[in-house]
């Protein structure tokens, strides 16, 4: 008979009942699709102002949480809600999945994966979408300033001044709002982006053809572009990223993996709409790690 502590133990490990729901919907989608499930979930949507929320050097932690004694030959299905993040972080992380599941990773966007979110599910050998799933624009913000429209700026400024020397009171005092530097480093984050999403599609969703210059070349373009995107908050859906040339698989062509992805997405909405979660990545064993808007760690497995 278990003693006090060792049923306690055992209440933690099963942890609330909605981890006991997702974890049951986690496993089921492993057992269709016999590949390792590894969910990366931002709560922003229902938490916006909070500290983390995106992606960060600490996701890492969670992510070698979640692969340690897992059967990586199996590969990746990696099931992304995020709003994206930091440049420097999201390299990692590419670099982190990669270095132990190679390039036998599988990118799935139940519904929203924008910006550093679109740059990881590019560095995937494919990726799953249905009709409510969004890709984004990976142009780069600074403090939610676009670093391209800061360059389209300096741009206009420097025309409208050579050709009516009379606004540059004018430009003056809008210029004055960025720093020196400001205008170089807007360019290295756009070069930054661009290089690393074009070199991930070249080895990764395009690796071996004979094309794959050309095709990574365009699809960056088509995301990163300021002026064709428009907005950085701009939704791709999926005939968008077809177009664009991307491989989307279409969950609708498979009525019984749609039904277990979005039982698992809609899981976490719910975990995250109903508890102090604003990250979780799990696996489908259980394992898991999970921030708590009290700024702390439940780490499980």
């Amino acid at each position: 008979m278990p003693n006090l502590n060792q049923v306690l133990n055992e209440v933690n490990a099963a942890g609330s009942t909605f981890d006991v729901i997702r974890r049951q919907y986690l496993a089921a989608l492993h057992k269709k699709t016999r590949r390792n499930v590894i969910t990366y979930y931002s709560g922003w949507l229902q938490n916006p102002n909070v500290q983390g929320v995106g992606i960060n050097d600490e996701d890492k932690n969670g992510l070698m949480t979640v692969v340690h004694q897992i059967d990586r030959s199996l590969g990746l299905d990696l099931i992304l809600h995020t709003p994206g993040g930091e440049t420097a972080a999201t390299e990692s992380i590419v670099h982190y999945l990669r270095s132990m599941f190679g390039k036998d990773i599988r990118a799935i966007i139940p519904q929203l994966a924008m910006s550093g979110g679109t740059m990881i599910a590019c560095a995937c050998r494919e990726i799953v979408m249905g009709k409510p799933s969004s890709l984004g624009p990976i142009d780069p913000q600074f403090g939610g300033i676009p670093a391209h429209g800061v360059i389209e700026e300096f741009e206009r400024a420097v025309k409208e001044v050579k050709e009516d020397p009379s606004k540059i009171p004018i430009w003056q005092a809008i210029v004055a709002k960025y720093s020196p530097s400001f205008l170089g480093d807007c360019q290295k984050a756009i070069a930054w982006s661009n290089e690393m999403t074009t070199e991930w599609l070249q080895t990764g969703m395009f690796g071996g053809e004979n094309d794959a210059e050309t095709k990574a070349t365009g699809i960056v373009r088509e995301l990163a572009d300021h002026a064709l995107t428009k907005s950085h908050s701009r939704h791709f859906h999926i005939e968008r990223c077809k177009e664009i040339g991307l491989k989307i698989i279409s969950l609708e062509e498979d009525q019984d993996l749609q039904e277990k992805v979005l039982s698992v997405h809609h899981a976490y909405m719910l975990t995250l709409s109903s508890t102090g979660a604003y990250k979780l990545i799990e696996n489908q064993n259980g394992a898991a790690f999970i921030k708590m808007i009290r700024n702390v760690v439940v780490a499980q497995g």
